[in-house]
């Protein structure tokens, strides 16, 4: 390989590849966490929750193929390499689902909507990348290091199939594949969703996102003699990664990470113009402005707290299965259902 062209800058490419396509389903499909759980709760559909399934189920299937194909280990990933905490997937999942409410966006939803035009996701990306590294390495990492140690697992990865396998004595791929196309068939089950094809594709192409950065990670692991990690989408601790980059670029390698956000903003950005949506917005209202501020602070800490936001533990860590994804997703609902249910109707009772 060139001397200008090392291993660092094949994971950003495999990250600025598989990003595009979570991207342009943003734009295009209309794929998003929050607007997923409004529409589910007040807006009276369920089809872009079943997009969720569909991508989950997708990512599922293929990342545990990988796993039987011997390409990615399960213990050389980060979610099934240590010890689950429960209460960190919930108080993280709460705090970040509560969080996503007031800002009206998770972080791959702001970076989407950035790829618009829309400036005030660009206040929501710099305050949860700056509030990310906050609770991760900054003052308040020993406060969380001490409440939320993390332990390396040493026996069974903390994961809903391999646990079933060790206890069936079934080979945990197979059971994952089939959880997987179970997960796609219920989602598929509904005549009404199946006559929208677009929305089918689209949830489909997040999924092979998630796969392609699993496998595309874990290919140049198997080779390289750097210490690269072997990971997959997730859009909190990269957010500050990549603003870190962009300040010391000569200073710091390229990563996946840096790679994934611009490509997530680059598909966001095309989709914009192919839909003809592209223009400059701007936030009017104080308000809005110091809400949105305040919820991209609580997504931050979050999702640090809980592992991963609603991309990393709600697709990457679902994917593999790993008991956190679940479980953190459910926290991440029912914060965002709490948060709406503040902004929409109040906490008041009704007379």
């Amino acid at each position: 390989m060139p001397e200008f062209f090392s291993d660092f800058h094949l994971v950003a490419l495999i990250g600025l590849f598989s990003g595009l396509l979570l991207g342009l389903a943003a734009r295009l499909g209309r794929f998003c966490t929050l607007g997923a759980i409004e529409d589910a709760l007040y807006g009276g559909s369920t089809l872009r929750m079943r997009m969720w399934g569909i991508a989950i189920g997708t990512a599922m299937i293929g990342s545990f193929a990988l796993m039987a194909s011997g390409l990615l280990q399960a213990g050389s990933t980060y979610y099934l390499s240590i010890r689950w905490m429960p209460l960190a997937s919930i108080a993280g999942g709460l705090m970040f689902g509560y969080g996503m409410a007031l800002s009206g966006n998770c972080g791959y939803g702001a970076i989407a909507r950035l790829g618009g035009g829309d400036l005030r996701s660009f206040v929501i990306v710099l305050v949860m990348g700056v509030s990310t590294y906050v609770v991760l390495s900054g003052p308040l990492a020993p406060i969380r290091a001490a409440l939320f140690p993390q332990m390396e697992v040493t026996g069974t990865p903390p994961g809903i199939a391999h646990y079933l396998g060790d206890g069936l004595g079934v080979s945990a791929n197979l059971i994952g594949m089939l959880i997987g196309a179970a997960i796609l068939l219920g989602c598929l089950w509904t005549p009404e969703f199946r006559k929208k094809p677009a929305q089918v594709f689209w949830a489909t192409v997040v999924g092979l996102g998630v796969i392609l950065a699993w496998a595309g990670t874990a290919w140049v692991a198997s080779f390289t003699f750097e210490d690269l990690p072997v990971v997959s989408h997730s859009f909190a601790a990269p957010l500050g990664e990549s603003m870190l980059w962009w300040m010391t670029g000569s200073a710091r390698p390229l990563s996946f990470a840096v790679g994934s956000v611009a490509g997530v903003w680059c598909g966001a950005f095309i989709g914009s113009l192919i839909k003809g949506h592209f223009r400059w917005e701007a936030c009017e209202d104080p308000r809005e402005l110091r809400r949105q501020i305040v919820g991209a602070a609580l997504m931050g800490a979050g999702a640090v707290i809980g592992l991963g936001c609603s991309i990393g533990q709600g697709l990457s860590a679902f994917s593999l299965l790993a008991i956190s994804g679940p479980v953190t997703f459910v926290s991440i609902f029912a914060g965002a259902a709490l948060g709406l249910k503040q902004l929409i109707v109040g906490f008041q009772p009704a007379e």
